[in-house]
């Protein structure tokens, strides 16, 4: 069953009797817990009728006894068991049988962050139940999920809007859910939102200079990357950090020069760089600027300062600033 699935038999209060979230993507995975109590203990008789327990204190036999349990004042019973993969083989083992013979008062709802799909409990709770991964959402992917949540709250972005509030809001889904709920407040009555709007509410972080720092070494824009390490520098960004940073956008500027010369269209170059979509046009711009050749030269450089940056004798500061202008002044291997 997938995530979608799962919401469609929620919403139609077509509930199965055991139930195994799992995966990288907790917002979601937390998300469909709240739905799940909403829609089958809401009210006053969930006192009565939720149990919750966590994997490394739990014990199947107090596990199976609120699941063997009847509802009260109501048709249904929700037991919920976070993080299962910390339940000790034992507990496994005395709720084994009840998967076969699961009550159908109760919906039994396991959590786990992953799972050994060849043992044998998840491979009977794959038998007679429903298995939901909720995989990790990847950077191309959030202008989709921020235009639906946004469509939910009723308003909409402008092109300029989405494009600066995806850069600057990273790939957290709960962050980006709470800057979204603050858009919705500070918006009041209208349902655009424009750049000054996400100049205002979202927060201003060293992540954003970041990636100007890289975009202006992809321009090789010299003077505007040398003061923009410079502040970056002083606020306590550590050098390994931008270095890193800088590696990644090489590196998709790598995969993109590469890309387009096999005559990859827009959707596969956004695939296979693996960028927000909404970058895309700058990257290959930025790509262009750099011959094929210079690309496995400007790595060399990148792991040679890596290895400077972690000797003891190193002056980050110069080594950078060095870096930056033998790039922009594409003096790297000369």
């Amino acid at each position: 069953m997938t995530p979608a699935e799962l919401n469609r038999a929620i919403h139609e209060r077509r509930f199965p009797s055991l139930l195994l979230l799992y995966g990288e993507e907790r917002f979601f995975l937390e998300e469909t817990l709240r739905a799940l109590q909403q829609s089958i203990v809401a009210g006053e008789c969930r006192d009565f009728n939720f149990n919750q327990y966590h994997g490394d204190t739990a014990r199947g036999a107090e596990i199976l006894d609120a699941a063997r349990t009847l509802p009260v004042f109501s048709p249904m019973r929700l037991v919920v068991v976070r993080d299962i993969q910390s339940l000790g083989t034992a507990d496994f083992d005395l709720l084994l049988p009840y998967l076969a013979d699961a009550c159908p008062e109760t919906v039994l709802v396991l959590t786990a962050d992953k799972i050994d799909a060849r043992r044998k409990f998840y491979q009977h709770f794959k038998k007679y139940g429903e298995l939901v991964e909720f995989k990790r959402f990847y950077e191309n992917q959030i202008p989709g999920f921020v235009r639906d949540r946004a469509r939910q709250y009723g308003i909409t972005f402008a092109e300029e809007a989405m494009a600066f509030f995806c850069r600057r809001i990273g790939t957290n889904l709960a962050e980006i859910a709470g800057e979204l709920e603050k858009l919705v407040t500070y918006l009041g009555d209208r349902d655009l939102v424009d750049l000054s709007d996400v100049r205002a509410i979202v927060s201003d972080t060293r992540t954003d200079n970041v990636f100007e720092l890289t975009n202006a070494l992809g321009r090789r824009a010299a003077s505007e990357a040398l003061r923009l390490l410079n502040r970056l520098l002083i606020d306590g960004t550590p050098p390994l950090v931008l270095l890193t940073m800088m590696t990644r956008h090489f590196r998709q500027m790598w995969k993109a020069h590469y890309l387009l010369a096999q005559g990859a269209e827009k959707k596969d170059l956004v695939k296979g760089v693996g960028i927000n979509p909404y970058f895309l046009e700058g990257l290959v711009e930025q790509a262009r600027l750099f011959p094929a050749d210079r690309y496995s030269l400007i790595f060399e450089r990148l792991l040679e300062l890596d290895m400077a940056l972690k000797s003891s004798g190193a002056h980050p500061a110069a080594l950078l600033e060095t870096l930056v202008l033998q790039i922009c002044h594409n003096k790297i291997g000369i």
